[in-house]
């Protein structure tokens, strides 16, 4: 088990797994409760990665509120990365496509990714995102959405495994992301903006992992028929 560090957020463990399921983006301005209780309930509806945002916020409020998220995320055996290349005191963060190059050596780094380019300079990276898979409002400005059949193009090419991002709302889009060959999916508005978040992130949690289950069995090779002694 990793210590948490006093003020910040505890280092992942050397055997930890990497985001895959459902990983929720926080946005304070977007929710329709107040942060922390957001992020509580969507671990109580089954999210185990969180990554912090609230990159307007000076550094010593978010070493504040990463202390308050810690503690719900560890209950549940999950992880919280933090946006950005300062860790906040801890282990795990998440990198915009435009730097820093190479990335900080730290436990868990992920990446931003948009296209080939982003993808041909990850490095030593853990996982990246691809965005947007959808049409959404929160991070505008990045091209046309990529669809299920341009994220799975994409996938084809990243060394890494990667989070569908990008106006993922239903179950149904969320299954569509995984069979193209994504881990998971990132959301952000779909828990943040939800009148009960605890459900919003139930539901899409258990696609997650029907879809993931399918995928698994699907890869998985027949084995052969246990014989009881004849030939055949």
């Amino acid at each position: 088990m990793a210590t948490k560090i006093s003020g910040g957020v505890p280092p992942v463990a050397d055997d930890a797994p990497r985001p895959s399921g459902v990983v929720l983006l926080t946005d304070r301005w977007q929710a329709r409760r107040p942060l922390v209780e957001v992020v509580a309930g969507a671990v109580a509806g089954g999210v185990r990665w969180v990554v912090l945002r609230e990159k307007d916020l000076p550094r010593a409020e978010r070493v504040a509120l990463a202390a308050d998220l810690c503690p719900i995320l560890a209950e549940a055996g999950g992880t919280l990365i933090v946006a950005g290349p300062d860790p906040l005191g801890g282990d795990a963060v998440h990198l915009p496509s435009a730097g820093p190059y190479p990335p900080p050596r730290l436990r868990l780094v992920g990446r931003s990714c948009h296209d080939r380019g982003d993808l041909a300079r990850l490095t030593t990276e853990d996982y990246a995102t691809l965005s947007p898979v959808y049409p959404t409002s929160t991070k505008p400005g990045y091209g046309p959405p990529l669809g299920p059949d341009g994220l799975g193009e994409l996938i084809l090419h990243s060394p890494v495994p990667v989070l569908a991002l990008g106006g993922v709302q239903s179950p149904e889009q969320l299954v569509s992301c995984v069979e193209a060959g994504a881990v998971g999916v990132a959301v952000l508005g779909a828990i943040m903006r939800a009148d009960d978040p605890e459900a919003a992130a139930a539901t899409l949690t258990a696609a997650a992992d029907a879809a993931l289950a399918a995928t698994t069995a699907q890869a998985r090779p027949e084995l052969p028929s246990a014989t009881t002694g004849e030939e055949r």
